[in-house]
């Protein structure tokens, strides 16, 4: 009788064993898994970035586009082959680094560039698309920058681009910006475009 008691025991103890060794197996490689693990996301407190409060700003400068001279300030890069004969310019790309200022004249005070791209993405009117950054050398917004990427009707009155983002003190920026010409050279094609910018950031 004890003998088979032993014999019934014995698989009974063997099976447990076996369980608990592949049971903590699988533990032991789940664990070292997520150790292991790359996380493409994770979400975080704005406080742990030192976000405080949002606020909105208005910034107030002329943006001066000279194509003509020995020292332009936006040069046409592209082309394509109907571009000339189109009456909206359609298809050329020009690269702009372009002063910033307080005033409208020439001589007044720089606050920075607008660096970037524009381009006659257009056929039935002067539409560019206009890709920049204003990248301001002025005051507590020395070093920053706010993004633009939006259309540009140059022909309308006041046109309306989106600011999408900014670095520095504009980080996490979101708002518009207006843009209205303020002189427009018809020989030379120089422009002088007001701008009033509102632009929400932390």
């Amino acid at each position: 009788m004890a003998k088979e008691t032993l014999q019934n025991l014995i698989p009974t103890g063997f099976l447990i064993i076996s369980l608990t060794l592949i049971l903590s197996f699988f533990s032991l490689a789940t664990a070292y898994n997520n150790t292991n693990e790359y996380h493409f996301s994770k979400i975080l407190s704005p406080k742990k970035l030192g976000l405080k409060r949002e606020k909105l700003s208005h910034l107030h400068f002329y943006f001066h586009d000279i194509v003509s001279g020995k020292n332009p300030t936006a040069v046409r890069v592209a082309a394509a082959k109907t571009t000339d004969s189109s009456p909206t310019g359609f298809g050329f790309v020009a690269i702009l680094d372009d002063p910033l200022t307080v005033g409208p004249e020439p001589t007044s005070k720089q606050v920075g560039r607008a660096q970037g791209i524009y381009a006659s993405a257009s056929q039935t009117d002067v539409g560019l698309l206009m890709v920049q950054n204003y990248v301001f050398t002025e005051g507590k917004y020395n070093g920053s920058t706010l993004s633009v990427l939006g259309r540009n009707a140059v022909l309308s009155a006041v046109r309306e681009l989106p600011i999408v983002g900014g670095s520095g003190l504009f980080r996490f920026a979101r708002g518009y910006a207006q843009a209205r010409t303020h002189t427009f050279n018809l020989t030379s094609g120089d422009a002088v475009v007001e701008y009033n910018v509102y632009v929400f950031h932390y």
